[in-house]
């Protein structure tokens, strides 16, 4: 560990539990907070991992045993893309100032004053010899906040123009926004569902983690009675920002009680094509990024899409087509759509170690501004 060093690594395992992504940059010690992404990493996590994570997001025997030891497996992939990224940009430990690891969440409960992300930073620290920091969101979730969004301070720093309002969203698991406004405080907060409910009927379905390229929504129909039902009968989506949601609400029982419920409503019609349905999520989720834009964003002039649903031409096609400015990948400003989380984080490090109050009222609610983070020294 160099506390001198201008190199971060940040790692992130998000929503969609598909794999580890790692960054490298460099942060110039200038006024102008300068960041260079030197370069990313990733990878996979093992499918028997994944599914014990997804059932922990649900309770289930001897959780707490399962829940450690799961902690302990993630901390070792950390270790290794950690590993694999200083072998590939010929760097050693000691010039690394310090890791911002995420962890995996799989609650996240603010209302009742808790978020838990499963994560072994200390064994992270002793298998890389590098300072972690980790634990970003309790801080703020304590002061009354949500906890999330985590990276609008970040997106502020790196994209913030002074003549044009940009929204960047985020399509994880969930999809989530930050506003970028010319003139005022920056914001963000959580949409509803981004590929999570798509990766689950394509699972179900398909056998397939997910729907590459939207191929499979693009051969169906979507069904408007169905795509209306889901929008006016999910309260959370009516609540106003600040917010966050996870897997605690939207998941695969959520979508079949939905389904159950509108067959019901509707007597007549016995199902329809599997299709059909993955057709009518897919616009589930771009009218929820659309309503959120359109209610609480008019000024946008531009929209920067990461995440994997930016890989996702059946989603971009219906953003374009449902909002009148550029709709475009954050590729094109520098950073990869794959690659933003985990760069955040690696920036959202830096920031702890200069104290910076990156939660803030206008972007998770809470009472007061907070500093993220905790360390846990090499």
């Amino acid at each position: 560990m160099n506390r001198q060093s201008s190199y971060f690594i940040g790692i992130m395992s998000g929503t969609s539990t598909d794999g580890v992504d790692a960054s490298l940059i460099r942060i110039e010690p200038t006024a102008e907070q300068t960041v260079q992404l030197i370069n990313t990493s990733s990878i996979d996590i093992p499918l028997s991992l994944r599914e014990i994570i997804l059932r922990l997001n649900q309770s289930g025997p001897d959780e707490l045993r399962v829940a450690a030891e799961v902690s302990l497996e993630l901390a070792r992939l950390y270790a290794e893309v950690t590993q694999t990224i200083l072998l590939e940009n010929g760097l050693v430990a000691e010039e690394i100032n310090a890791l911002g690891i995420h962890g995996q969440t799989v609650r996240h409960r603010p209302e009742h004053g808790y978020s838990i992300q499963l994560n072994a930073p200390a064994l992270v620290a002793e298998l890389t010899g590098i300072d972690v920091i980790a634990d970003f969101r309790s801080r703020d979730i304590a002061a009354g906040g949500q906890g999330a969004p985590l990276i609008p301070a970040f997106h502020h720093a790196i994209f913030h123009d002074k003549h044009k309002a940009r929204a960047l969203l985020n399509i994880g698991g969930i999809s989530n926004l930050s506003l970028l406004h010319p003139a005022q405080a920056t914001t963000g907060f959580d949409c509803g569902p981004g590929n999570m409910l798509l990766d689950y009927w394509c699972q179900k379905h398909l056998g397939q983690r997910f729907d590459k390229d939207g191929r499979w929504a693009a051969q169906g129909e979507i069904n408007q009675a169905m795509l209306s039902f889901f929008l006016s009968s999910e309260a959370w989506l009516q609540a106003a920002p600040p917010k966050s949601t996870g897997r605690d609400l939207f998941n695969g029982t959520w979508l079949e009680q939905k389904l159950a419920t509108f067959f019901e409503l509707n007597p007549t019609v016995h199902s329809y094509k599997a299709e059909d349905i993955q057709a009518t999520l897919t616009a589930f989720t771009v009218s929820c990024i659309v309503d959120s834009l359109t209610r609480y964003a008019s000024d946008t002039e531009e929209l920067i899409v990461f995440g994997g649903g930016a890989a996702n031409p059946e989603i971009m096609r219906q953003l374009a087509r449902a909002l009148p400015y550029t709709v475009l990948r954050s590729d094109a400003l520098g950073i990869a759509t794959q690659a933003m989380e985990s760069t955040a984080f690696a920036w959202l490090a830096w920031a702890f170690r200069e104290r910076l109050p990156v939660c803030t009222p206008e972007m998770t609610g809470a009472r007061h501004a907070s500093v993220a983070g905790s360390l846990y020294p090499a």
